[in-house]
């Protein structure tokens, strides 16, 4: 695939992304949009997908969803909100059955917060029913949707992934297997897709493998899973990664392999091993977590200052913030405390109660950080609002200096693969320099990890100029895969005229 370089920040992707992306302005950090789980082979397919679903949690709070296939019939649940707070009630799993099963949690960045973008889709189709769970974004599902509404196709959601399952329907192929491929090979972006056809569970993963995907036993079942932590949960072992560009196709436990895609070099998303996927699940033979401490090690080796304490911005930062203080001998302290019952659905606090500066998530720990020399951790900066309000914090609580460390390059661009990301102009580096940046979050100094270190900490000797290792636009512009469907004027449109509002 080609890369495409963006460098102007006026140029017209940023138009489009504010037309399709969810407004996100309230959202401090990236999130990523989804993790889905599918299961073949068990009598517990139902709860072992909700158990999966939760330890993919974070992965996606707005919504979740089950469907499963007896052999004869597709059962489907679709929620707000937690896994915990829909899936843990017998009425719901009894509901559930068949020994095939796949989910989905989501975090919406195409489409929008109502019931009917919640995943799994289910669609009856010429050939066979097909449920479907989707991770990612696709760059030009916009363009294929305009043409397939031209052409007399009818859309119920705004989700880019009723785009595959309308290219399925109208695929000529005779197989599902076929027609799922078909689809595939006229979709672009980043994505990790499970589905149910026919008594079949697939798999796949973009041609990049920039979306994660994973194969995992339990007993005579197979399981597909966004992150190794789903597979822990429920004592599964974990057997390989989907590779880029794969289609897995499991059946009365046998499991074969499609390559329909030419040969590409694996890039992943650099930012599974930054932040998204959870410490403990493993990623090209290593835990996240000890990537994050080897950034935090790196970063370290850059540092010029000696401080008398490492404090991580909790939780993302603790991994980086330990790598920093072995690195140095310099000590670490929790200076920050985070309150974990703080979520997205806690009450919104008025002006007059905000402005008395009421600290939800975080308050500092005084006996830490007082007439203390602070360097403060954590694993990216994006807008700079919530370090400012941290380092802030920290002064209001005695601390003597705060210096900031970063343990990845500055973010300037946007993403279109399925991360929330602001748009260009709202991200802190690509509008400020090094020392603006440094004064607008109140630091008394700033430093950034630096793209040759980001990549020695990932295990690389340096960064593939011709071919990078991972996907990493956000640090340097260079995208993938061509985001058409922010590049082409024709697509600024409404995508349905049915209120997000509405609940169907």
């Amino acid at each position: 695939m080609t890369n495409i370089k963006i460098q102007n920040s006026k140029s017209k992707f940023e138009y489009y992304i504010k037309k399709f992306k969810i407004e996100n302005s309230h959202f401090p950090r990236f999130n990523e949009e989804c993790g889905v789980f599918g299961i073949s082979g068990s009598e517990d397919a139902a709860p072992l997908t909700a158990l999966g679903l939760h330890a993919l949690q974070h992965r996606g709070q707005e919504g979740c969803g089950i469907v499963s296939y007896d052999g004869n019939s597709y059962h489907s649940e679709r929620k707000f909100g937690l896994v915990g707070d829909n899936f843990t009630k017998k009425q719901s799993l009894k509901k559930l059955v068949g020994n095939i099963a796949i989910g989905h949690n989501r975090y919406s960045t195409t489409g929008g917060e109502t019931i009917r973008n919640i995943q799994p889709f289910y669609a009856d189709l010429y050939g066979g029913a097909i449920a479907i769970a989707h991770n990612g974004n696709l760059t030009n599902a916009l363009l294929l949707r305009e043409t397939m509404v031209r052409e007399g196709a009818i859309f119920q959601t705004t989700s880019d992934t009723e785009t595959i399952v309308q290219l399925v329907a109208k695929s000529k192929k005779r197989h599902i297997e076929d027609k799922i491929i078909d689809s595939l090979m006229q979709i672009q972006g980043g994505y990790a897709l499970t589905i149910i056809a026919n008594g079949t569970l697939i798999g796949a993963r973009d041609p990049l493998g920039i979306r994660p995907l994973v194969i995992g036993k339990f007993e005579d079942a197979y399981i597909l899973a966004s992150e190794t932590c789903a597979l822990d949960i429920i004592g599964a072992t974990f057997v390989r990664e989907v590779e880029n560009g794969e289609v897995v196709i499991i059946r009365e436990g046998k499991i074969k392999t499609r390559r329909p895609f030419p040969n590409n070099n694996k890039r992943p998303c650099v930012f599974e091993y930054i932040y998204f996927s959870r410490p403990d699940s493993i990623l090209n033979g290593k835990t996240a977590y000890e990537y994050r401490k080897n950034l935090g090690t790196y970063l370290a080796k850059e540092s010029d200052i000696n401080p008398d304490v490492v404090v991580p911005v909790p939780d993302s930062g603790v991994p980086a913030a330990l790598g920093f203080s072995q690195e140095t001998n310099i000590p670490f302290e929790l200076g920050l405390i985070r309150n974990h019952y703080v979520g997205r659905t806690f009450i919104e606090p008025t002006q007059q109660i905000r402005s008395l500066g009421v600290k939800l998530k975080l308050n500092p720990n005084i006996s830490s950080i007082k007439n203390k020399i602070v360097v403060l951790v954590d694993d990216s900066l994006v807008r700079g609002t919530t370090s400012f309000k941290i380092i802030k914090m920290l002064y209001d609580f005695g601390a003597k200096e705060v210096h900031m460390r970063i343990a990845s390059p500055e973010i300037k661009f946007p993403d279109f693969y399925g991360v929330d990301t602001p748009t260009q102009e709202e991200l802190l580096a690509a509008n400020k320099s090094l020392d603006e940046m440094c004064e607008y979050i109140g630091a008394k100094s700033l430093k950034f990890l630096s793209i040759d270190n980001l990549y020695k900490a990932l295990g690389h000797s340096k960064r593939n100029e011709n071919n990078p290792q991972f996907t990493d636009h956000y640090f340097t512009g260079e995208y993938p895969v061509r985001p058409i469907d922010y590049l082409n004027d024709n697509k600024i449109k409404k995508l349905s005229s049915l209120s997000l509002a509405s609940n169907h």
